[in-house]
């Protein structure tokens, strides 16, 4: 892949700097656009020079066994090692990553390969105290008992946490679902000098909103369930990296312990990445207009989204990501002015999760996130940017009418 088409997928170009009007008129597309040539190359990459005859889909190939006489050899053996869609998937996501990648059936799957093939009793493990729960969850069940020291750390603090003794830092940024962003770049540089591993779970981000790898980690982890795949119907994850030996080890723990994907649920995927940078650009754009009129519209105690200038990582994200993510944090006075809003809002599904094509909300708190009670994680979907917007403000002046 060409550096110019890397820059156009990410890279290190930074983001889209949209201002903070006042007008109330939807975020111009083209200013929210998320990837350029790099994308078209990626969705024409087998385009030219099959043989007469080839379909442009990958197949499904439901089989649990292969033709194997005499001696093994050959890319498919057995159904737990290896699968034609899922060598189609991988390479897809690979030429996304400009790296190699290992696909699993669900993100918590593709971090925990990480955590089983990279941790040892003795090892240290640093964790974001405040970032997504099902990691640290897992860490300290799985790890902490076999004798790996696991420690967590504030995503603000994590700029002046010294990284030295640790064999793994897995951060994710922004931060779910506080929005709190890690600087990639110097996080990197902090871990090769101490000679630790740096992964960044860039679920909410994608290779086209932010570029981990070519900031200096070691690998990303993703949950395919959410943006990647795009239309909530499949639970998905992967690893991707450019070092072989961890991407080795990763390869070797799926095969062993089966963590393998659906041939199925594979074909969605790739289906899904097909429709990426559309979904992701209107996303954006919806995002960034929601979090304007909301800062704009006065009810919320605070409104936390990285495009706004108010964030005190906006400068960071200009610089380290395109676009500014699909997830607004917004702030009410209360539980029951969270849940009233949720109710009154036709356009948002009551629901967990985010990425999809539909925007969805919920109050984080319901689930042990140390957040306040009236916080509120808009996922924000492709639906009609104006509308959108539209619907949610008065749904904010309905909950309030209520109240009062």
């Amino acid at each position: 892949m060409s550096e110019d088409s890397k820059h156009d997928m990410g890279g290190d170009a930074g983001g889209q700097r949209q201002p903070e009007g006042t007008s109330g008129s939807p975020v111009d597309p083209a200013r929210s656009t998320v990837a350029g040539r790099g994308f078209a190359d990626f969705l024409h990459r087998n385009s030219k020079g099959l043989a007469p005859g080839t379909a442009f889909s990958p197949a499904i190939v439901p089989t649990s066994i292969y033709s194997l006489s005499s001696e093994p050899s050959g890319a498919y053996q057995y159904a737990r090692w290896a699968n034609p869609g899922w060598t189609a998937l991988e390479q897809a996501l690979g030429a996304l990553e400009d790296a190699g990648a290992v696909i699993f059936p669900s993100g918590a799957a593709a971090v925990a390969s990480i955590f089983a093939s990279r941790l040892r009793p003795g090892d240290r493990l640093l964790l974001q105290s405040d970032g997504y729960m099902g990691t640290r969850s897992a860490a300290e069940k799985y790890c902490a008992p076999i004798g790996v020291l696991v420690d967590t750390c504030e995503t603000a603090q994590i700029a002046h946490r010294s990284f030295d003794g640790y064999r793994l830092i897995l951060l994710e940024t922004p931060s779910n679902p506080g929005l709190d962003l890690v600087d990639i770049r110097a996080c990197a540089l902090r871990s090769r000098a101490s000679g630790s591993s740096l992964v960044i779970d860039n679920t909410l981000m994608t290779p086209l909103g932010q570029r981990p790898l070519d900031l200096g980690a070691d690998a990303v982890v993703y949950s395919d369930t959410k943006v990647l795949n795009g239309h909530s119907d499949v639970v998905f994850g992967h690893v991707a990296s450019r070092d072989a030996e961890l991407l080795a080890a990763v390869l070797d723990w799926r095969r062993l312990c089966g963590a393998i994907p659906g041939p199925f649920e594979t074909w969605l995927v790739q289906r899904g990445l097909e429709t990426l940078e559309l979904r992701l650009t209107r996303m954006h754009a919806n995002a960034l207009a929601l979090a304007q009129a909301l800062a704009r519209h006065g009810a919320a105690v605070q409104v936390a989204y990285p495009g706004l200038s108010s964030h005190p990582a906006h400068e960071l994200a200009l610089r380290q990501m395109s676009g500014f993510g699909a997830l607004v944090g917004l702030t009410l006075a209360n539980k029951d002015a969270a849940e009233r809003f949720l109710q009154a809002c036709r356009y948002l599904r009551p629901t967990t999760s985010f990425g999809g094509l539909h925007s969805s909300a919920e109050r984080r708190a319901r689930w042990g996130d140390r957040v306040a009670e009236g916080f509120i994680r808009l996922a924000v979907g492709c639906e009609p940017t104006r509308e959108l917007c539209a619907e949610v403000l008065r749904a904010m002046d309905q909950a309030s009418q209520e109240r009062s």
